[in-house]
This record gives C-alpha cells, structure tokens and sequence, in this order.
C-alpha cells in the first residue's frame, strides 16, 4: 500500500568482456544448486559503453566506456563470521505477508502436487541421462529447469515446517485478531478478515489443485503437450487473421521445430507422458479431466503406458519429416494437420476444460483474495505501528542488509560460513559434467599459486549471509561495512527457500561467490591481470 518513483538512465551499449568456463562458473550444476557447501565460480564481466559525452547511446564504433560518478572499491580483505554484508540488485517477488491459510495450503497440499509429479519426470530422465551420453546433452537443461523449482519446492515446505512457519503465522494473527477485537472501529473494519482468508482459501483449494496438477502434466513436464500448445498459437492466428498472416512466419516455425527435435527423445518423452497421466486420471477431480481423454484412457483398458503407446504412434507432431512438408506445403496445409492430429486435440481438449471448469473459478476467488490481502496489509500497518514493514520484492531496486554467519540446517549438523579450492578439489571428477575440474585450476591448487588472493595458504571460493534474497538478486553486488565490493550473489541455500513466504535469520542464507576467487579467475586462470589492474583494490581491514 505504498508507491515509491524510481527515476533511471539505460546504458544499451553493454559488451562482455569475459566468463569463465562452464566448469567453474556452473561447478557443481544441478546437484549443487540451492545447496550450501558451494563452490561455484558463478560470475562475468560486462562493460558498460557510452556516448562521447558520457550519455546512454546505441551501439557505435565510437562509443567510450562508461565514466560513473562513483564505483565500489574491491575489498582484498576477505570477509569473517559477523561481517556486515549489504546486497542490492532487483529481487523478482516474495509474499512475506501472506496469511496463515496461504502458507499452509501451499506447504502441505501445492508443493507436494508439484515435487510428485517432477519426482516422476525426473526418475525417467535422470535415469536415460546416466545411460547416455547423448541424453545427458540433450536433456542437461531440460532436467536443470525442472529440477529446479523441485529443489525449491521442497527446500522451502522443510524450511517452514523446520522452524514451524504456519504456527508463527498463526501466532502472529492471534495478536492482530486480539488487537483488532479490542478497538471497536478496527474490529468493523477489520474484525471479519482472518475468518474470511480462511473461507477463501478452503473454496480455492479444489481449484487450486487441479490447477497445478494440469499445469505441470499437460502445461511443463510433457514435451509433447507443449509443443502442442505452443502451435496452438499458429492454430489461433491462422484462425483469426487467415493464411496470409502466416506465410511469412512458415520458416521462423520450421527452426523452431528444428531447434526443439534436436534435443528431443519421443521414446523418453513417451515414457514421462505415461507416467504424468497416470497421476491425471487417478488424482485430478473427475471433473476437472476431459470427458474426451477419458475415453481415450478406456479405449486403452485404462493403461497408462498403453495409452502413451497409441497417442505416441498416432500423432504426427514427434515426426519431424511430416511436419516439415506439411509447412513446405503452405499455411493451410500445416494448421490442417494440427487440427487433425491426435496429440494436438487430447491436448487442447485437457487445455479447454482447464481453462472452463478449474482457471474460471481459480482466478474469480484469487481475485477476491488479492482484494482482501490490500485490506490486510493495510490494516497490519495500523494495526502494528511498532513493525517496520518492508515491501515485497516486485523486480524494483531493493537493499538487504545482514551478517556473514554459518547456520544449523537440522540436528548434529553445522555449516561454516565460508568454502575454499580445497572443496572443489574434493568433488572433482574427472570427465563428469557436473565436477570436471579444469587443468590450469587443477595445476593452480597443486602448486597453491594463489597470488595475493589467497588466505592462510587456502583460496576462498564462496560465503553465506543472513541477506533476504531471491530469484532475480543473481549477480547483485555483496558490499562490506566500508563501502566496498567482497562479492557476487547467485544463489540461496535448499532450507532456506522458505524466505519468499517466511524469511528466518536462522536458517535462511544467501550465498555469494567471494570478489577474491573472481580476481584470481581473472588474473591467474585466464591471465587477464590487466583487468583487476583497472579496478581499484582496497584494504579496509588495514
């Protein structure tokens, strides 16, 4: 309930000036992500190009680098458990003040929807990826992006029940609802919100399921489903504005289809349909499923990999040959054979009844909830003079402030709060895509040539903060107490995804590659000295 004016200048002309390997700034990949002990080199250089007069222009050959009024001194000191560490960047959205029925609902019924249903996607495609290495290609980042929020998920449902996130909550409404109860014009105006959170909620639920189990089986986990979908849009502007609209979009469809059967498996996609829509027809509301894929489930004596089997055989959209000459062969004839195509009809009659009997519904009482959330929030500020409210992220610039600190994920368990080339050493596998180690780093360590950028004989790599983070704060600045730059944010660790819904200094941690492993980067790995020599290194710590 508040609005703040952010006045900008964009600089468009941005060029990169260098990155590291893969095996460094993606160290660890999937596994790794979210997880804290961390040794990922996650960062890249960009210089900023400007106008002769130092003002924003587009690209040209005459155009200087950038001169800022000021820029941050690079700290060589290193940083110790307490420093103080400041992020700001652009964190993309959390609800910190969401109701007790919102967190509940999505810790305990949406996020296990979710993570069964990747588990499933994942066990096929982890297990044909460890089979072949053309599959581990092909589907690296297919399997990254759906692991990824799996991760999260599941980190964020353990963090709020770790440190008992709903019972919080509820403690705290305990004392609004008191407060409110006790001043007789907040009680009319307020009085009647928390039992009406809990109504609102208990009707989205339903809904609010369906959704999610449609959204991940026929919306991101079945390839087929998505092409499906994706094409849909040539249906529908070759159905609004005809085949003249789409001549000139025919070769523009065709790379598309060519860059996504490059990467494509029908017989592993096949299996993860079957096992997805074994989850459709079993726990979707009956009716919230299509009366049409139904019948297509009895038809196959109710057998999911049967089922898999027909669609897959049937369908022209896993033939690349096919489609290639119905779109060599005009607008007309390629929409004809979507609208005909078996897998192009399951998936939008999955689609329509979505989008009729669950989203309708969905959105009405979300909307009716996002009303009621303005209220509260409004009331919470007048209700609670003495708490500082902060505003949740919205992709604006935000400042976060906290303290290099080690945390306790779970019993007999302790994590310090910085990591070193030592780490990486121990992960390292030879030849694996996730662990391979570069030979210069390699040689580097065995020869603890670390410049002035190591520390006791070790070089760091990575820390944590108490910071309040999220998706969108990935290479913001980590500034120490005197103003000075110490490292890179890039990620937050596994019990501490909570903290878009629920952030706890105890156990929610930001974690940041330290400035003096990127300097090293730089200057020993790549021999790119003179870079660091443009920047200007500082001792704060005498």
């Amino acid at each position: 309930n508040q609005y703040f004016l952010f006045v900008t200048e964009t600089y468009r002309d941005i060029r990169l000036v260098g990155a590291p390997p893969s095996s460094i700034g993606k160290f660890g990949a999937d596994t790794d992500n979210w997880v804290w002990p961390r040794h990922t080199g996650d960062f890249s250089l960009f210089r900023i190009y400007a106008g002769p007069d130092n003002k924003p222009a587009d690209y040209a050959p005459d155009n200087v680098p950038y001169q800022p009024r000021h820029f941050l001194p690079v700290s060589m000191d290193g940083i110790s458990e307490g420093d103080f560490t400041l992020v700001f960047g652009f964190p993309g959205r959390t609800e910190e003040y969401l109701p007790s029925p919102a967190i509940d609902q999505r810790v305990n019924v949406i996020n296990p929807i979710r993570i069964g249903i990747r588990d499933r996607a994942l066990n096929i495609i982890n297990e044909a990826m460890r089979k072949d290495p053309k599959v581990r290609i092909q589907y690296a980042s297919k399997q990254s992006r759906i692991a990824n929020a799996w991760k999260k998920w599941i980190g964020e449902s353990q963090g709020v029940k770790a440190t008992d996130g709903v019972g919080r909550k509820k403690e705290y409404e305990k004392e609004f609802q008191k407060r409110v109860d006790a001043n007789p014009e907040w009680k009319e105006l307020y009085g009647n919100l928390l039992p009406q959170f809990e109504k609102l909620y208990a009707e989205l639920e339903p809904y609010a399921k369906s959704r999610d189990y449609i959204g991940e089986i026929a919306g991101r986990n079945i390839e087929l489903f998505g092409l499906a979908n994706t094409l849909h849009g040539v249906v529908k502007q070759y159905d609004a504005n005809g085949s003249a609209a789409l001549e000139s979009r025919m070769e523009r469809i065709q790379g598309y289809l060519d860059g996504f059967f490059k990467d494509y498996q029908p017989d592993i996609d096949r299996q993860v349909f079957a096992a997805l829509m074994e989850v459709y027809f079993n726990e979707v509301n009956p009716d919230h499923q299509s009366d049409f894929a139904i019948t297509q489930f009895v038809d196959a004596q109710k057998d999911p990999a049967e089922l898999a089997q027909i669609v897959f055989a049937k369908t022209n959209l896993v033939k690349p040959e096919i489609l290639r000459q119905a779109i060599a062969a005009g607008p007309d004839a390629f929409v004809k054979l979507l609208k005909e195509d078996y897998a192009y009809v399951l998936a939008r009659r999955i689609s329509e009844i979505n989008e009729e009997k669950v989203l309708e519904a969905y959105n009405r009482i979300q909307d009716e909830i996002d009303l009621l959330q303005q209220q509260y929030m409004k009331a919470q500020m007048e209700v609670f003079p003495e708490k500082r409210f902060y505003p949740d992220a919205n992709s604006t610039l935000r400042v976060t402030y906290g303290n290099v600190a080690g945390y306790q994920p779970r019993d007999a368990v302790e994590y310090e709060p910085q990591t070193y080339l030592e780490g990486v050493m121990e992960k390292y596998v030879p030849g694996d895509y996730e662990f391979d180690v570069p030979e210069k780093l390699r040689q580097l360590y065995h020869k603890k040539d670390y410049g002035p950028y190591g520390e006791d004989g070790k070089l760091p790599i990575c820390f944590i903060g108490t910071n309040h983070t999220t998706g969108g704060n990935s290479g913001s600045p980590a500034i120490d107490a005197y103003g000075n730059l110490i490292g890179l944010n890039f990620d937050r660790v596994w019990e501490g995804t909570m903290s878009d819904i629920n952030y706890d200094a105890s156990i929610c941690r930001n974690i940041m590659v330290d400035i003096r492993y990127i300097l090293f980067i730089i200057d020993k790995y790549a021999g790119a000295g003179h870079l660091v020599e443009e920047m200007q290194l500082a001792h704060p710590k005498g």
